[in-house]
């Protein structure tokens, strides 16, 4: 499945098919939260957050991808993420886009 952040796929026609998303609200774990409490007296890159956003994207794809398959498209075009804070400890991260097939 090609995934585009931009509205076209270069050289080609298009057909949208709607938009399709994936969400999934992650959580921090008891260790990462510690390492981080720790690592805010001395600074720098919050490591164990960062890899579970990024797990967090990866599962937004895998569902943002899934929708798109089930609704026949090639492509998904306008792809965007978006992330909020659901509760203390808890973050909702989204993938959407429009879901094209290739004509």
């Amino acid at each position: 499945m090609k995934l585009l952040n931009i509205d076209h796929i270069p050289g080609k026609e298009i057909e949208a098919l709607g938009i399709v998303k994936g969400t999934v609200v992650h959580t921090k774990n008891v260790g990462r939260d510690f390492m981080a409490a720790m690592k805010t007296l001395v600074g720098g890159e919050l490591v164990g957050y960062t890899q579970m956003l990024n797990e967090a994207r990866q599962i937004a794809v895998k569902r943002m991808v899934e929708e798109a398959r089930e609704m026949g498209a090639d492509a998904v075009v306008n792809v965007r993420y978006g992330t909020s804070s659901v509760m203390s400890g808890a973050a909702e991260v989204i993938a959407y886009g429009t879901a094209v097939k290739i004509l």
